[in-house]
C-alpha cells in the first residue's frame, strides 16, 4: 500500500481544502476524507495500477460529495403552512362521473371497443380475434371510438383540453338514472 500511502501524503490537503469550500461542517469534512480514504483502501493493489491518483481521488470525492448533498436535499423538512398544491389530474377525478352517461350514448361497437380495450385493458389482438376482425380493422374502430367519445365528452360535459391534451375544465353532468330509482 505504499502507493496510497504516498498519493495520500501528497493530495490529502489539496482534498481537505476543496471539501471545506464545499461543506459547511468541519466535521463533514473529515467524515468524507476518511470515507475517501476507505474507498482509496478498499481499491487494494488496484490503486498502484491507477495512473493519476490525484484525478481519481477527486473524481471518488466529487460524487460522494454529489450523493451527499443529493440525500440531504431529499431530507429537507417543508414548512408547517405551506399550501398544499392541487393535484394534477383532480378534473379528471370528477370527469368519470360524466363517463358512463357518455359511454351509453355512444353506439354498441363503440362502447364495446372502449370498454374491452381502454376500461377492460384487453389487448388489441384480443379484441380483435373476439369480434372477428383483423387486428388493423380493430385498431381503427378503437382510434375511432374514442374519438367519437372525445366529441361527445367535449359537447355533452363541455371537456377543455389543454394544449398538451390534457383535461383542463369540464361541467358535471347528472349520472343515469339507475333502475331502482325510476
Amino acid at each position: 500500500m505504499n502507493c496510497l500511502d504516498t498519493a495520500w501524503r501528497q493530495h490529502a490537503a489539496e482534498l481537505r481544502g476543496w471539501l471545506r469550500r464545499r461543506l459547511n461542517q468541519p466535521q463533514d469534512v473529515e467524515d468524507m476524507m476518511q470515507d475517501l480514504f476507505m474507498k482509496a483502501l478498499r481499491q487494494g493493489s488496484g490503486f498502484c495500477k491507477i495512473q493519476n491518483p490525484r484525478a481519481w481521488l477527486f473524481e471518488v470525492a466529487r460524487n460522494a460529495l454529489a450523493d451527499r448533498l443529493k440525500s440531504e436535499r431529499e431530507a429537507l423538512a417543508l414548512p408547517d403552512d405551506l399550501a398544499a398544491p392541487a393535484p394534477e389530474d383532480a378534473p379528471v377525478d370528477g370527469l368519470t362521473a360524466c363517463l358512463p352517461r357518455v359511454l351509453s350514448e355512444l353506439n354498441d361497437a363503440d362502447r364495446q371497443a372502449i370498454v374491452l380495450c381502454d376500461l377492460g385493458g384487453m389487448p388489441q389482438a384480443d379484441y380483435a380475434a373476439q369480434v372477428g376482425l383483423t387486428l388493423s380493422a380493430a385498431k381503427s374502430r378503437l382510434q375511432r371510438a374514442r374519438l367519437r367519445l372525445r366529441d361527445r365528452m367535449a359537447t355533452a360535459c363541455q371537456v377543455t383540453m389543454g394544449t398538451g391534451g390534457q383535461v383542463e375544465d369540464f361541467v358535471p353532468r347528472p349520472p343515469l338514472e339507475s333502475p331502482q330509482q325510476s
